[in-house]
């Protein structure tokens, strides 16, 4: 029977990507049916919901979900865009991949970051000798649904709010300071979040071999919130002697990233750190073109790349974006129905064509992104999803 996906080409270079990477399930012969669904920028100008309710209805209903791209804007901005019957009405912006999350509650965000070998754009650092490629493979583990993305916010907070915000000793040095010029963003952490996340990221260390997770947090300043993650990683981990717990700062963490990078197995982090943090391993393994990543709840998932919508490229004939990071996240919804040994012919077929180096998109040459790339050697992104499968 086949099976029925949700698909979400989105924005930009998303209606782009997409199509490519169900090209290659189809050719490794994955039985599915793709049922299209609206979400976007266009929904949101011409609606007022960039996450209509009836694409909520069909994820609710058929549980996983394959999405393209994304563009968010800020809110005097998309307020801008708005179709001039809803102006005024009360509409306001909010990310419909952060809904997604929220609604469906895919708390598992998980990251992979692996470096394929002949890969122009792998992170090289000096040694002794000369010049050393150290091979990445770590996977963050980012809490989805909590944290600063959480949306609990104010400019202007009500009396209500301020008056609550100071009773903390803290809020002294902005008393004087008139509510209409504050602007209040808080991190919520909630315990069961942060054990449902660790145990997860134990777990995948377990399963494949890692030796160490690392939580990757800011304890010694946010001592509430970081401090929280941190404890009830310390108890979890006694349940996984062969693994070691270790911790790390966020800022820290940036630094050592260009020191040792190939240390790391698992991360672990709250929503914007482990945004940050896996932003910053896909940098050293060929950028936001070859990073993948799944957002999983208990009933739903969602597979996306990491990367925007890039509108500047969408319109671009022949097309110049690089695929790889969508059929990537193509590959971890594989893994999630039980398909791995398709995903795995995926993997392989696409570290094959990079290690021989004779197709490459503009990104991996090095170029600045233009209709121009060709003359240099780029491929199209339709010609390096061609070379994929031909490697299948």
């Amino acid at each position: 029977m086949k099976r029925k996906i949700v698909a979400m080409p989105g924005d930009g270079i998303g209606k782009t990507v997409l199509p490519e990477a169900i090209r290659v399930l189809d050719a490794i012969k994955f039985e599915a049916e793709y049922i299209y669904a609206d979400i976007g920028w266009e929904f949101w100008c011409k609606e007022g919901n960039a996450l209509p309710q009836r694409t909520i209805d069909l994820l609710q209903e058929h549980k996983i979900g394959l999405f393209g791209a994304i563009t968010s804007k800020p809110k005097d901005a998309a307020a801008r865009e708005l179709d001039p019957s809803l102006k005024d009405k009360g509409y306001v912006y909010f990310s419909p991949i952060v809904g997604m999350r929220q609604h469906f509650n895919l708390d598992i965000c998980i990251r992979p970051c692996r470096s394929f070998k002949g890969n122009p754009l792998n992170f090289i650092r000096r040694s002794n000798s000369g010049f050393e490629e150290p091979y990445i493979n770590a996977v963050i583990f980012r809490q989805n649904t909590e944290g600063l993305y959480a949306g609990v916010e104010w400019t202007n907070p009500p009396k209500v709010v301020r008056d609550a915000l100071e009773t903390h000793p803290k809020m002294k040095a902005f008393k004087h300071v008139p509510s209409e010029d504050l602007a209040i963003s808080t991190r919520i952490v909630s315990r069961e979040a942060c054990r449902r996340i660790i145990r997860e990221a134990f777990e995948y260390a377990k399963k494949f071999g890692y030796t160490n997770v690392t939580v990757c947090e800011k304890p010694n300043v946010l001592r509430e919130t970081s401090g929280m993650m941190y404890n009830e990683a310390k108890i979890i981990a006694k349940d996984y002697p062969g693994i070691e717990l270790w911790d790390t700062n966020i800022d820290a963490q940036m630094m050592w990233l260009t020191k040792n990078p190939e240390i790391y197995g698992v991360l672990v982090a709250e929503n914007m750190f482990g945004d940050i943090i896996s932003d910053g391993f896909a940098g050293l393994v060929g950028g936001l073109g070859f990073a993948c990543s799944a957002n999983i709840g208990k009933e739903v998932a969602v597979f996306e790349p990491t990367h925007g919508s890039a509108p500047k490229y969408q319109e671009l004939n022949p097309s110049i974006v690089n695929p790889i990071a969508m059929i990537l996240s193509a590959c971890m919804m594989l893994d999630h129905l039980g398909e791995n040994e398709k995903a795995d012919r995926i993997r392989n077929a696409i570290a094959k064509v990079i290690e021989e180096g004779k197709v490459r998109t503009y990104d991996m040459l090095k170029l600045k992104g233009g209709p121009d790339v060709f003359k240099y050697g780029a491929c199209t992104t339709q010609q390096m999803t061609d070379e994929i499968i031909n490697h299948l």
